[in-house]
């Protein structure tokens, strides 16, 4: 099956961009090589549809509820599947239905944020662009926003990718300051990670 090296594989939440685990990039890297080895259509097939998917299971606390869920048993989770092809748009595709079959007959069906945005990481690497997000506890000023877009688009990074697409989020427990997530970058400017290496040095004095 296209995605047994993933079935045999055994998410955690920073401050920025969500990070993947090593578990869920193993997945994505499934779906990426299946994909591209049909065509760079299905490819862009599939981003449509696990993003379509990854923006529904956002908007919906039922479904939100069914995959982050670890009590419910394989039967259960093979009943909900249908939902989240649904969800995918009409005719979702094979490699789409089989991810989802294996992430559920595995238990995995948590993983599915970190396998989605693994895949787009991959994606964008492939068409040479660079996905920047910058997450700050409330919407940057104005000025700071363009004069650290300015700084993004003369990095070397930026410079080497065909396009440069930046997001901004928004994420209070930063508390103050940015982090910025470029590839497979981070950068911690915030006032939060200061806070947390203050604490970790005074634990360490007492």
């Amino acid at each position: 099956m296209l995605f047994s090296s993933a079935r045999s594989a055994a998410l955690s939440a920073g401050l920025g961009r969500r990070a993947a685990s090593t578990i869920a990039l193993k997945y994505s890297n499934a779906v990426f090589s299946a994909a591209l080895n049909q065509s760079p259509q299905v490819l862009t097939k599939v981003q449509t549809e696990l993003n379509a998917i990854q923006a529904a299971v956002k908007a919906s606390p039922e479904l939100n509820t069914f995959i982050t869920n670890p009590t419910l048993s394989t039967r259960d989770r093979a009943a909900g599947l249908p939902a989240i092809y649904a969800a995918a748009g009409k005719e979702p595709s094979d490699i789409t239905k089989n991810l989802f079959v294996v992430l559920s007959e595995n238990g995995r069906l948590v993983e599915a944020e970190g396998v989605i945005e693994g895949f787009n990481e991959l994606v964008a690497g492939y068409k040479g662009e660079l996905n920047v997000t910058i997450t700050s506890a409330a919407a940057l000023p104005r000025d700071i926003q363009t004069k650290l877009e300015t700084l993004l688009k003369q990095s070397q990074a930026a410079q080497q990718a065909k396009s440069l697409k930046i997001t901004n989020k928004i994420n209070p427990a930063v508390l103050g300051g940015v982090v910025v997530d470029f590839g497979d970058k981070t950068i911690d400017l915030s006032v939060a990670s200061r806070v947390n290496k203050l604490n970790s040095l005074l634990s360490q004095s007492v």
